[in-house]
Formats: C-alpha cells, sequence, structure tokens
C-alpha cells in the first residue's frame, strides 16, 4: 500500500464562507419572520400562505433530497458498486410522477398540507391507523435527522478540527431557529440559497478533478478500465454488484 495521503484542512476563505452560510440562513430566517407582517396565520407559516411560485419550491425539494447522506455517500457507493446505481433515478422518476399525478391532487383537494398527511389516514381509516402513522413517521423523521446532521458534521470535524458535538449543536440550533422563526417561507428560501453552494462546490470539484487527472476523458477512460461504468446487470447474485 502507498503512504496514505494527507486530509485537507480548512483555509481562511473556508471558514468565511461555512460561517457565512449559517449566517445568511439565519438572517433569511429573521427577515421572514417580520416581512409582510410576519408569520401571522399557520397557513402562512406553514404553507408559505400558498404563494410561493414553482421555482423555489422546486429547488427547496431538490435541496430536502440532497443531503449529506447523498453527498457523501453517493460518491462512494459509486466508486464501490459503479455506475450501476444510476438505475435508481428510473424509481425516483416514477415515484415523482405518481405522487404529483396521483396524491398531491387529492391532498390540494382536501386542502391537507403533505407534511400531514397522516390526517388523511383519520380521514380514510381511522384515529389509531392515523396514530400509528404519526409514530412511525416521527421515529423514523428522528434517526434519520440523526444521521443527516451527523454525517456533514463528522466530516467537517475530519478537515476542521471543530469539536464534533459542537457542531451537531450549533448546525441543529441554526437549522431549528430559521425554520421557527420564518416558517416555510424561510426553509424555501434557505434552500435555495444552499442549493447554490452545493451546485457552485460540486462545479468546483469536479472542474478541480479534470485539471488533476488530465481533463474528464481521462477521468472516464480510468472508470471504464476499473469496471465502474455498469450501467446494467441482471444477475441475481446479490454480490455481483461488487465491482472487485
Amino acid at each position: 500500500m502507498g503512504a496514505p495521503r494527507d486530509i485537507g484542512t480548512f483555509v481562511v476563505w473556508d471558514y468565511v464562507v461555512f460561517a457565512g452560510m449559517l449566517l445568511i440562513s439565519a438572517v433569511i430566517g429573521i427577515y421572514y419572520a417580520f416581512a409582510g407582517g410576519g408569520q401571522q396565520t399557520s397557513k402562512d407559516f406553514l404553507m408559505g400562505g400558498r404563494r410561493m411560485t414553482a421555482v423555489p419550491v422546486a429547488l427547496s425539494l431538490t435541496a430536502s433530497f440532497m443531503s449529506a447522506v447523498t453527498v457523501l455517500g453517493t460518491p462512494s457507493e459509486v466508486y464501490r458498486f459503479g455506475a450501476i446505481f444510476s438505475i435508481f433515478a428510473i424509481t425516483y422518476f416514477l415515484v415523482v410522477v405518481l405522487s404529483a399525478e396521483v396524491f398531491l391532487p387529492k391532498f390540494y383537494i382536501l386542502t391537507i398540507f403533505p407534511f400531514f398527511w397522516k390526517q388523511y389516514l383519520e380521514l380514510r381509516f381511522n384515529k389509531c391507523v392515523r396514530l400509528c402513522g404519526t409514530i412511525l413517521f416521527i421515529v423514523q423523521t428522528i434517526l434519520y435527522t440523526g444521521i443527516v446532521i451527523y454525517a456533514p458534521a463528522l466530516a467537517l470535524n475530519q478537515v476542521t478540527g471543530f469539536d464534533l458535538w459542537g457542531v451537531v449543536v450549533a448546525t441543529g440550533v441554526v437549522c431549528t431557529f430559521y425554520c421557527t422563526m420564518g416558517g416555510l417561507k424561510a426553509v424555501i428560501w434557505t434552500d435555495v440559497f444552499q442549493v447554490g453552494i452545493m451546485v457552485a462546490g460540486f462545479t468546483s470539484v469536479i472542474i478541480k478533478a479534470a485539471l488533476i487527472q488530465g481533463g474528464i476523458s481521462t477521468i472516464i477512460n480510468d472508470a471504464s478500465n476499473g469496471g465502474r461504468l455498469n450501467f446494467w446487470n441482471n444477475s441475481q447474485n446479490p454480490l455481483a454488484l461488487d465491482v472487485y
């Protein structure tokens, strides 16, 4: 094995960007807490007054599906098992179309906010089913949120030396702050801002990698030679996806 490569550390501008992201997110929450008279009704707080346009909502949904689990986990998953991971996009497309064309119109007619789909369980079945759905959703959300916050905190701990649990608490406090202050509007516009940061980060990584490796074509050739461009595998063996 070769000598281990040094792990990069934050420089001044990295700290500035990180602090700026947290600060701008908090400011967005404060702004929407008071803009236009603030969040005067539950409809304003939970549904943005039903006045949000398609583009920011779409970007917000994109950000919601691009958690730290996606950003950190997907590259390692593709490196480990290859491009067959892209099959995952087909199921996502089917789920999105089904949700948009079948479920959401029903929720809209019943004036049920999608976050409160448990209310539909009571309307369709009974209170017991709604309670079971609520309990399962709470457990799932707690477990998922813990992983989503812990993963980037661990990454930051490795490259900055920040205390691991300090990062967890700081991230959680800022997110809770802008959500409770500004409601759904703050959540959506914060997500729009964060999507911009993520896309800029992805673009920077791609450009830097291409420069280091000598071009995109070199990267594609290396992936092909390493057996990572396996877009399809119909083997029934669950271990057949392993490229090693």
